[in-house]
C-alpha cells in the first residue's frame, strides 16, 4: 500500500474566490479529487507545477457559464488528492495514468482539453492515446518533453535548488512567476495542501522527473507526443503571457510552429501563472472559440 498524506478537508475550506467543491474517486490506492462544475460539452483543466485545481478558479466561470461542463483534476500528489510521501513514486506515466483513468470513469466525449506547465505534457499525451475522447487542444504556457529540449541555467539552478530542499517553498515560486504579486491570501492557497515537508513529494518530483537527456524515462514517450501532434488536425488555442519567465514567448512561438499553429493570443503583463494575471480574461478567450 502506498505510503500517502491526505489534507484535512478543513483546512482547504474557505479558500479565496474558490467556492467549489471537490469529487472524489479511488485509483491506485489514492483517494484523487477533482473539479466537476456546469453541465454541456466537458472541458478539462490540467495544472501542473506546484499548483493545483485552485489555480482554474478565475478561469473556469466564464467557461461554465458559456455552457460546458468543466472537469479539473488535482493530480497524485497535488491539491485535495493524496499525496505518497515517496519522491521516487512520481512519474510521467503515473501521473498520465491517472489522469487517463478519470476520462475513463466520469466517460467523457468530444472534450476540450486546456494544459499548462506540465499539465501539457499530460494532456497532449492523453489526446494522443485518446483521440477518440479529446476534439480540442487549448495550450497556455507549456512544454513536451523529449529530453532533446533546452534548459536554461535558471531552470538546472531551480531543479538542483528542489532536489536538496525537503520544505519546497510552494507558494513563494508561484508568487516568483506571477506578473503581479496575488497577495498572501492566494499563496496561503497555493501552501494549504501541504501541512508538512513529506506531503511536498509530488512538488518536489516534478523538476526531477523533467527528462533532460533522451535515455531519460518519459523522452522516448514525449518524441513520441511530438511526432504524433505534428500532423494532427484538431483544432488548437495558443495563448501565451508576453513575461513568462519560466518559458518564454519564443518558446511558445516554437512549439506552436511544431504543431502547426501560430499563438493566437498574447496575454499582456502576465507571468508564468497567467492564470493569476489574467484568469478571467483567459477563461472568456476560451468561451468564445469554443463557441
Amino acid at each position: 500500500m502506498t505510503n500517502a498524506v491526505r489534507t484535512p478537508d478543513e483546512v482547504l475550506e474557505g479558500l479565496p474566490d474558490f467556492p467549489f467543491g471537490s469529487s472524489y474517486r479511488q485509483w491506485d490506492g489514492l483517494r484523487l479529487a477533482h473539479l466537476d462544475e456546469g453541465e454541456g460539452p466537458p472541458v478539462m483543466f490540467f495544472h501542473g507545477e506546484p499548483t493545483w485545481s485552485f489555480l482554474w478558479r478565475k478561469v473556469i466561470p466564464p467557461v461554465r457559464d458559456a455552457g460546458h461542463r468543466c472537469v479539473a483534476p488535482d493530480l497524485p500528489g497535488f491539491g485535495r488528492s493524496d499525496k505518497p510521501v515517496d519522491v521516487d513514486w512520481y512519474s510521467y506515466d503515473r501521473h498520465t495514468g491517472a489522469v487517463a483513468s478519470l476520462i475513463e470513469d466520469l466517460d467523457l466525449r468530444d472534450a476540450t482539453i486546456v494544459v499548462h506547465d506540465w499539465g501539457g505534457a499530460i494532456g497532449l499525451r492523453l489526446a494522443v492515446e485518446h483521440p477518440d475522447r479529446i476534439a480540442r487542444l487549448v495550450l497556455l504556457d507549456t512544454g513536451l518533453f523529449t529530453g532533446h529540449q533546452r534548459m536554461n541555467d535558471a531552470w538546472l539552478a531551480f531543479r538542483d535548488f528542489v532536489a536538496r530542499t525537503e520544505d519546497l517553498p510552494v507558494s513563494l515560486l508561484v508568487r516568483r512567476a506571477c506578473a503581479r504579486d496575488p497577495g498572501d491570501a492566494v499563496a496561503a492557497a497555493y501552501d494549504a495542501p501541504y501541512p508538512d515537508a513529506a506531503s511536498k513529494a509530488g512538488a518536489r518530483a516534478f523538476p526531477l522527473i523533467l527528462p533532460t537527456s533522451p535515455e531519460m524515462p518519459g523522452a522516448q514517450a514525449g518524441q513520441r507526443v511530438l511526432d504524433a501532434l505534428r500532423g494532427d488536425a484538431r483544432p488548437k488555442l495558443f495563448l501565451w503571457a508576453d513575461s513568462d519567465p519560466v518559458l518564454p514567448l519564443s518558446t511558445g512561438e516554437r512549439l506552436a510552429a511544431a504543431l502547426g499553429g501560430a499563438i493566437d493570443h498574447v496575454i499582456s503583463d502576465a507571468g508564468h501563472f497567467l492564470q493569476e494575471d489574467a484568469g478571467a480574461e483567459i477563461g472568456r478567450l476560451i468561451a468564445e472559440w469554443l463557441a
